[in-house]
């Protein structure tokens, strides 16, 4: 199969050793052309996880590619493993290039597969093209220079929602060959309300803002992740399941707290143990801006604001995420619902429920 990954981060690597190293075709594309050049004169990406330390070589399995278009076409899977905050941009340049047939895939969305969906409507593009997005990165990974990358865990569990829905089928026969971990779900809303970011990042970010500013590097997910964070954490994990059961979506919900049991509960997205794996790495014990990280401005500005939009929208309270987000917003001096992915900004906040599901079954209308 021939897989496209787009961007030049973390997971976008890991991502693109992972579909040469089964079998796929796959070429990689970033913005940063110097970038490019530079990983294309060292010819491999070494990688180290849990089978050991070994090189990927950048031939005909695996190839740099600087022309979008050119990375686009004859693209059966196109993954974006990247920030949601690079979305709206992106969207745009890739809308007029994608065909019939193609299936693009965000892990995670944030309800990114509306923004990608309406792009192309937008600018005349009649293809029949399905966008999927899941909860969280298939990847624990952190890169560690210009070609080296360590992933400390895979995810063993991707639940996937697909817009359109209607279009679920096909789209899943194409995402198994890539990850076969997807476990489809009922559209693409249910899929970004699985989004972990927003539930794990803003309480550890905005309750260990002192440490955070104080010394040069702290592991919010090792010494800052305490009883009282893990608290809160579990009352934001719970409005989350609440707007998803108003939204008639059933169980599983992948309620947060299985990320950190180890021997109870259901399977979590990383499996059994995957904290520990973070924790032990130490590749998370870096320096977080409060102003400018994507814990902030992805998983806080656009994720808590999608889960209380449609919390609203919904009828159902996020008193939690509100107080995180108003906390968030007098951190970094912006309106960050004002400036998030809601509903409002997105248009869609003026549908009734039976109008909201005509949209996540057949797509945004010409």
């Amino acid at each position: 199969m021939q897989v496209t990954i787009l961007g030049g981060g973390h997971g976008c690597y890991a991502a693109a050793v992972e579909m040469a190293e089964r079998g796929h075709a796959t070429r990689l594309w970033r913005r940063d052309s110097k970038a490019l050049q530079a990983l294309q004169a060292i010819g491999s990406l070494t990688v180290r996880d849990y089978r050991g330390t070994r090189q990927v070589p950048l031939d005909e399995r695996l190839q740099l590619v600087g022309d979008l278009s050119q990375a686009l076409e004859g693209a059966q899977l196109v993954v974006i493993p990247l920030p949601a905050t690079t979305h709206e941009a992106l969207a745009v340049e890739v809308a007029p290039l994608l065909r019939d047939g193609q299936v693009v895939f965000l892990p995670p969305g944030t309800f990114g597969s509306y923004l990608f969906a309406k792009a192309m409507r937008d600018c005349g593009n009649r293809a029949e093209v399905a966008f999927a997005e899941t909860g969280t990165l298939p990847y624990l990974v952190r890169k560690h220079g210009p070609d080296q990358l360590v992933i400390s865990a895979y995810a063993t569990r991707l639940p996937t929602g697909v817009l359109p829905s209607r279009l679920a089928a096909q789209a899943f026969a194409v995402l198994r060959e890539a990850y076969p971990s997807v476990e489809p779900i009922e559209d693409a809303l249910s899929g970004a309300l699985m989004n972990a970011g927003p539930v794990i990042h803003p309480p550890l970010i905005l309750m260990n803002a002192g440490p955070l500013e104080h010394f040069p590097s702290w592991d919010i997910h090792n010494e800052g992740t305490q009883p009282a964070v893990r608290r809160v954490t579990s009352e934001l994990d719970a409005e989350r399941m609440r707007v998803r059961e108003a939204l008639g979506y059933p169980a599983p919900h992948f309620p947060l707290a299985d990320h950190y049991n180890t021997d109870q509960g259901e399977e979590w997205m990383y499996g059994r143990g995957a904290h520990g794996k973070l924790t032990d790495s130490g590749d998370w014990r870096e320096k977080i801006d409060l102003q400018q990280h994507r814990y902030m401005l992805e998983d806080t500005r656009l994720g808590l604001s999608l889960l209380v939009s449609v919390g609203r929208w919904a009828g159902v309270p996020t008193p939690v995420a509100e107080g995180l987000l108003a906390l968030a917003s007098a951190v970094t001096g912006r309106d960050l619902y004002g400036e998030g992915r809601t509903l409002e900004n997105l248009g869609l906040a003026a549908l009734d429920r039976a109008q909201m599901a005509a949209v996540l079954q057949d797509g945004v209308a010409a």
